[in-house]
Formats: structure tokens, sequence, C-alpha cells
């Protein structure tokens, strides 16, 4: 499987990269938008600011979500997951706008949310193989989706719950970090590799007609 692992200038490359690579998949690092869609998957990374990194997608936004409602493998990370949503409370930009819905700040006494925190989980195939989910977590907005059925996951802070996770179509969000969250969380990147490679033998000529 050959994944892009998109670097929009803050995000937790080299960890993540580390973990991908020992779920066999090659992983390219990069900024360039057309080579990152000719590969058979995206990964979105975390830390980082919404604005910076709205500012790094594309500046027509449209045909990156059509491939995403299309089924073209991606998963987003902490801020890549918020990248998913139309807008943030956090800075001015515009996100992918792949999930309807807001990111809002964290209305909690204690902020950002940093540490282990249990996760609730639907039955969905991101999470096959996990009896048990305790995530890591740091984050200081959380992701709002007008459509509450979106929700895959959720986790409770500080009396707040608040979606953990999200799937539209073949695109899977995380609020907390899967390469830090020790074996569960690396299940969970051993899973999208598998369901990425899934969808590329569904449509084996899907790469090679966009190279």
């Amino acid at each position: 499987m050959k994944l892009a692992l998109f670097d929009y200038g803050a995000g937790n490359l080299h960890s993540l990269g580390k973990a991908l690579e020992a779920a066999q998949a090659t992983v390219t690092v990069t900024s360039d938008w057309d080579k990152a869609l000719r590969l058979d998957g995206l990964v979105l990374p975390g830390v980082g600011a919404f604005g910076p990194a709205a500012r790094a997608l594309p500046d027509d936004i449209g045909p990156l979500r059509r491939r995403l409602e299309e089924g073209y493998p991606c998963l987003g990370i902490c801020l890549g997951m918020q990248l998913l949503f139309d807008a943030s409370d956090e800075s001015d930009g515009h996100g992918i706008g792949l999930v309807p819905g807001r990111v809002r700040h964290l209305e909690s006494a204690v902020v950002p949310h940093m540490g282990w925190n249990d996760v609730e989980t639907a039955e969905d195939p991101i999470f096959d193989g996990i009896e048990q989910l305790v995530a890591y977590y740091a984050n200081s907005y959380i992701c709002e989706p007008v459509d509450s059925a979106a929700a895959i996951a959720w986790s409770t802070y500080e009396g707040r719950r608040f979606a953990a996770g999200l799937r539209a179509a073949n695109t899977w969000g995380l609020q907390y970090h899967p390469e830090k969250s020790s074996l569960p969380g690396r299940q969970i990147i051993t899973n999208f590799v598998r369901l990425a490679a899934e969808t590329r033998q569904a449509s084996p000529d899907s790469v090679e007609s966009r190279a």
C-alpha cells in the first residue's frame, strides 16, 4: 500500500510515518496534492493549528472533497479529523467540508485535554480486534457534526461527552493519536492500511488511471 502522509507544516510526521510503515505501508510525505491523490490513500496528521493547516489545502477544495465522497481512503488524526469539517472556532479558514459541522473550543476547566482517556466505540472495521480502547489525547478543540450518526466513537472529559471518531465513506477521523496509543492504537493504524488495501483491490485500475 502506497499512502500519502500530508505535510501541512506542523504535523506529527515521524512517529505516524513509522507506525504506518510498521503496518506494511509505503509512506510518502508530501505537500503536493496532485502527488498525494495519485497514491492509494491519504493520511492527515495531527498537531498544529486549524488556520495554517487549512491554508495548505487546495485552493479549489471541490475535487478533494469529491474524491473522499467517492470512497478514496483517508485517515484524519486530531487536527486531521478537524480539517474534515467546514470551519473551526480556533482560527479562520475553510476545511474540506466532508463532514457538515464545526470544530468548537473544548469548554472545560483544564484545557488542553492531555493524556489518556477511555474511548467508547461503535461497531466499525477500523476498530477490529480491539476489545477496550484507551487512547492518548492532546487537544483543545472538539468536533460537532451536524448529523450525530457520523460519530463512531466517543470520549468523556470533565463531564463533556464528545465525538472521538467519525466516518464518512472510506474516511475515518480520530480525535486522539493512535500512533501514541500503545497496541490498540497500532491496531487501528493496521486496520486502516488493510481497509485501504481492500478498497484498492476493489478498484485496481483507479490509481494507475490517475498517474
